[in-house]
């Protein structure tokens, strides 16, 4: 596993190798405990093996603000059955050692100030975890956060939106580290027809306020799309569609575990057509 002091490294290292390809980078998300915590893990690993350079483990939550109906009954699925942080601080753990790969958690605050937020970032960053994506934690509340995140290794990634205006966003990108997660549009995630020109415009005024990678989430479903995304983005963030191939084999694990590798081979190619 990754040590304690070098889990954003890897991540920066990652990101830094897509750039050097002239390519975007693939980031996949599946929530943890879906189908079930073993199968959610060996799902995150079927991603990563796939083509995904990096992984967002989910952290289920009863109330989500960002997640659209089909991440919310997967996260349905694993709080029915069950699922407790320490579960998904496995999830991370196990993906990252089975593949070196940086792994993510993706989770709203609450769970995280419940848990401890000394204890959670000592156990995300011990697992070998990358860092961790806050999409409700507000910049000016997120001191305690960034402290532990500083003191484990592990990068701290905000959510920008194409509301945010671009005072807010230099004061977002001065805050993070690892990435900024760009939210393609205004809404909550799922797959759609087109990813919009919002989202283009968001990456080049968020480029101008930060050297770190602008990933692209909310949205992208197919290689198409997410070839789109990959001539102005760093990073191409998948989720609800490979939930969606896990959903349409809910009564056969490997059957869903090919689909989650085959759509991740799909879409490594698309990150790689670029212009």
């Amino acid at each position: 596993m990754t040590g304690t002091t070098g889990n954003i490294a890897l991540l920066d290292s990652v990101l830094a190798t897509a750039r050097e390809e002239n390519r975007a980078a693939l980031v996949g998300y599946l929530p943890a405990g879906f189908p079930t915590v073993d199968g959610g893990i060996r799902a995150a690993t079927a991603m990563l093996e796939g083509g995904c350079d990096i992984v967002e483990v989910g952290l289920p939550h009863s109330d989500p603000v960002l997640d659209g109906p089909v991440i919310q009954t997967a996260d349905d699925i694993a709080l029915r059955g069950g699922v407790r942080i320490t579960d998904v601080i496995r999830t991370v753990g196990e993906a990252h050692a089975a593949t070196g790969a940086p792994v993510l958690c993706m989770t709203y605050w609450n769970p995280v100030y419940r848990y401890g937020v000394e204890r959670f970032a000592a156990e995300l960053a011990a697992a070998g975890g990358a860092g961790c994506i806050l999409p409700d934690l507000p910049v000016q509340e997120a001191a305690e956060w960034r402290a532990a995140a500083g003191k484990h290794g592990l990068a701290t990634v905000f959510v920008v939106a194409p509301s945010s205006r671009d005072a807010r966003l230099a004061e977002i990108t001065a805050a993070g580290s690892g990435f900024v997660y760009a939210a393609s549009l205004m809404g909550v995630t799922g797959t759609r027809e087109s990813v919009g020109h919002e989202a283009q415009e968001l990456v080049r005024r968020t480029r101008a306020t930060t050297d770190l990678p602008v990933c692209v989430g909310l949205g992208v479903s197919n290689p198409e799309q997410a070839a789109e995304v990959a001539q102005f983005a760093d990073g191409v963030i998948v989720g609800s569609a490979f939930v969606q191939r896990m959903l349409a084999d809910e009564d056969d694990l490997e059957a869903g575990l090919a689909g989650v590798r085959t759509l991740a081979g799909e879409l490594a190619a698309g990150v790689r057509k670029r212009s």
